[in-house]
């Protein structure tokens, strides 16, 4: 299995999480629907013993607001969920084993160079990324590229991936970068199936 079916196969398995998630997060919403609606009928009966005019104005606070707060809710246990796919993703993909953690480093760094004379920054505790992987990816490089690629003297604070420098020219392509990456994507398709 390449590093591209393996990401492909974790990001599957992230969104059938992240569905799992939105139908338990939708069936939480129904229950609280139903103990809302339990509450108004009750809140009706009260006010209609009282004067119309100011039972309804209260009622339709009541209600925007009991709709707020369901709406504030359902957000908050998405996002918390979303929160808890992207931990496990992570997990994922950072216990991956070392062969396929270095050919989706292979892949993401053939993307990612520009010239092939770039310095690779990594973390100070990556130990997958060494001067091997660096060489073979030198070999691999094809036409139009120097092959120079080097592992930088300095380290970053990242968990996981690289950046490649040259010169001032950094790409970030840590695994906090890449997941933030595909976080924006979901928190997009999330925002639209709630707000429309």
């Amino acid at each position: 299995m390449n590093a591209e079916q393996v990401v492909q196969k974790i990001l599957s398995e992230a969104q059938a999480q992240a569905d799992k998630i939105t139908a338990e997060a939708n069936a939480k919403v129904s229950e609280q629907q139903g103990q809302v609606d339990k509450e108004l009928a009750k809140y009706r009966e009260e006010t209609e013993e009282k004067a119309v005019a100011a039972g309804e104005d209260k009622l339709a606070r009541m209600l925007a607001s009991a709709r707020m707060q369901i709406g504030k809710e359902y957000l908050g246990a998405k996002v918390s969920l979303l929160d808890e796919v992207f931990q496990k993703v992570r997990h994922q993909i950072k216990n991956l084993p070392d062969d396929q953690y270095e050919e989706l480093i292979q892949q993401l760094m053939e993307k990612a160079i520009e010239s092939g004379d770039e310095e690779v920054i990594i973390g100070a505790d990556e130990t997958r990324i060494d001067n091997g992987l660096i060489k073979r990816i030198n070999r691999k490089l094809g036409p139009g590229f120097k092959g120079n690629l080097q592992l930088a003297n300095d380290t970053a604070n990242i968990d996981g991936g690289f950046i490649l420098r040259r010169g001032k020219i950094q790409v970030n392509v840590s695994l906090d970068v890449l997941m933030t990456q595909a976080r924006e994507a979901m928190e997009l398709q999330l925002s639209q199936e709630l707000f429309g």
